[in-house]
């Protein structure tokens, strides 16, 4: 494990982010504080997982001292419109009929407080998906319930492995934690 000046706090639920995590080394707990993800109506597109995950780190502030607090945000954009989590499978369906024979943007923005300031990094991928039929859209559904995730996709799942013919920029930002810009925030606390 890599040792932390301080204690480190992974502020999300999300099974992938915590392995990531795990896997790149690092000893923390996980911390989860409720969070209004709304964001103003003008933001672009692409500022809103920085605005997110900054809201997210922001929750934290003074109840932590002394510790390093790690959030995340990652949304998908189809022509600059941000596809969330989905509310249903017929949901699902929608968005990724929209992804399918076509690219769209990742963006995951890490956040880490530290001393009462909190520092952004936001990272972009493009991903390109061939076009898929409805049937393996079905049962890319059916199979992984992919409820929990931003555009209705994982891209470690099958519709990922199936479906993506190549993608711009990291892997690990599409699956919801860019870790080469958590290692870069978190380097300077390195003991």
């Amino acid at each position: 494990m890599i040792d932390l000046k301080k204690s480190l706090i992974l502020a999300s639920n999300s099974p992938r982010r915590k392995q990531l995590l795990h896997d790149a080394g690092f000893a923390f707990t996980v911390e989860v504080l409720p969070t209004d993800e709304s964001y103003p109506a003008d933001l672009p597109a692409e500022e809103v997982a920085g605005y997110i995950s900054r809201e997210k780190a922001e929750q934290f502030r003074g109840i932590r001292p002394g510790s390093l607090v790690v959030t995340a945000d990652t949304v998908v954009i189809a022509d600059h419109y941000i596809l969330g989590k989905p509310t249903d499978a017929a949901d699902a369906f929608r968005m990724i009929k929209i992804l399918s024979g076509r690219s769209h943007k990742v963006v995951t923005a890490v956040s880490l407080l530290s001393d009462g300031i909190i520092e952004t990094i936001s990272d972009v991928a493009e991903v390109y998906f061939r076009d898929l039929e409805d049937w393996e859209i079905n049962h890319y559904i059916e199979q992984c319930k992919p409820f929990d995730k931003a555009g209705s996709y994982g891209i470690q799942e099958w519709i990922g492995m199936v479906g993506i013919e190549k993608i711009e920029g990291s892997f690990y930002t599409i699956m919801g934690l860019p870790v080469q810009v958590v290692y870069r925030l978190l380097k300077p606390h390195f003991q």
